[in-house]
């Protein structure tokens, strides 16, 4: 797994926040007595009303959020199948706090009550990633040139 793959659960969970805070303030815009005005006389020339766009932008961003939080799900789900693979104890604390959880390095070191510092713990995660694309390039290599797995 990439840095990039193991850093999607949290840019999904952040663009979930926005959405999310988006919808809240079109809900509060919708929901003020300013809104929509209804005394009966046309405003343009189509025939869909303001409150009827209103309405169809906040299911459209509901559902839009929902899909991402399934999205979510199974992110969390592949990235914990693949912190469960490593075998050692610490190197998988290290990377629930950063990638699970979205902690910063400083609060990944101080989560492992302050044994290490911020740099120990990152060059750990980074030795870790490391040694796992070599694993897959000498696999890939194995697979391209036919040859039996030892």
């Amino acid at each position: 797994m990439t840095l990039k793959e193991l850093s999607q659960l949290y840019h999904l969970s952040k663009e979930i926040e926005m959405d999310e805070q988006r919808l809240q303030e079109l809900k509060a815009r919708a929901e003020s007595p300013f809104a929509t005005r209804i005394d009966g006389m046309p405003k343009s020339c189509d025939n869909e009303s303001k409150l009827e766009r209103n309405v169809a932008t906040l299911v459209d961003l509901e559902a839009l959020i929902h899909a991402k939080q399934e999205q979510c799900i199974c992110e969390r789900n592949r990235l914990e199948q693949f912190i469960a693979d490593i075998t050692d104890s610490l190197t998988r604390q290290i990377f629930t706090l950063r990638f699970v959880e979205g902690l910063d390095w400083e609060d990944v070191a101080e989560g492992l009550n302050g044994r290490f510092s911020a740099g120990y713990v990152k060059n750990i995660c980074y030795k870790y990633l490391k040694k796992c694309k070599k694993r897959q390039k000498v696999t890939k290599d194995v697979k391209r040139c036919h040859c039996p797995v030892l």
